[in-house]
């Protein structure tokens, strides 16, 4: 599995979540696998993980704000949404879902995400919440919304959640994630070839 990721170029979306933690594994394998990260965070993912962080695991600069060009002079990241090979959101939390859903972009991840064009760049999302939020009848539909705009999805599973209780709305597992995001690669690359 490790050869797909090898100079692919993947953006990592991170929302505010406990499970922003569990991100950290998926930054640092893709890095050990020679992908090129770019990460960027919500403000509220920061408040879990800093960014310093995630510059350490991807040895890049970080997005933590549509203002902020770390890496260009675009400033609607443009370039950035272009150049991908894939995208992942770990943790995608129910606000992301619901910006995504609307097409509202009012921060680096989901500002980034809308110059993506899904048909050429596949665009998964690992939902994390707790039980109560993942069984709202608005986060039911904004899953349905996004699937038929063309987003992958990867989880949530069933566990013990940071709530203290346990049920559907974990995010998956680093390895999970990674699976998916080869998955995505390969298809992506199969359908170049024909």
């Amino acid at each position: 599995m490790t050869e797909v990721f090898q100079g692919a170029r993947v953006l990592v979306g991170v929302t505010g979540g406990i499970a922003a933690y569990k991100t950290c594994t998926v930054v640092s394998r893709l890095a050990q696998w020679g992908a090129q990260i770019t990460v960027a965070m919500t403000p509220g993912a920061t408040r879990f993980v800093t960014p310093l962080t995630f510059q350490a695991l991807s040895a890049r600069p970080v997005y933590t704000s549509p203002w902020e060009h770390v890496e260009s002079h675009d400033p609607q990241h443009v370039s950035l949404a272009r150049e991908l090979d894939a995208a992942v959101v770990a943790p995608c939390s129910m606000d992301c879902l619901a910006r995504l859903a609307t097409g509202r972009c009012d921060d680096a991840v989901t500002l980034i995400l809308a110059a993506v064009d899904r048909a050429r760049t596949p665009v998964i999302l690992a939902p994390a919440m707790n039980a109560a939020m993942w069984a709202q009848a608005s986060t039911q539909r904004n899953i349905t919304t996004l699937a038929s705009d063309g987003y992958g999805f990867v989880g949530p599973a069933e566990g013990w959640q940071a709530c203290r209780t346990s049920g559907i709305g974990r995010m998956s597992e680093p390895e999970e994630i990674l699976e998916s995001i080869a998955a995505a690669l390969q298809r992506r690359r199969a359908e170049g070839a024909s």
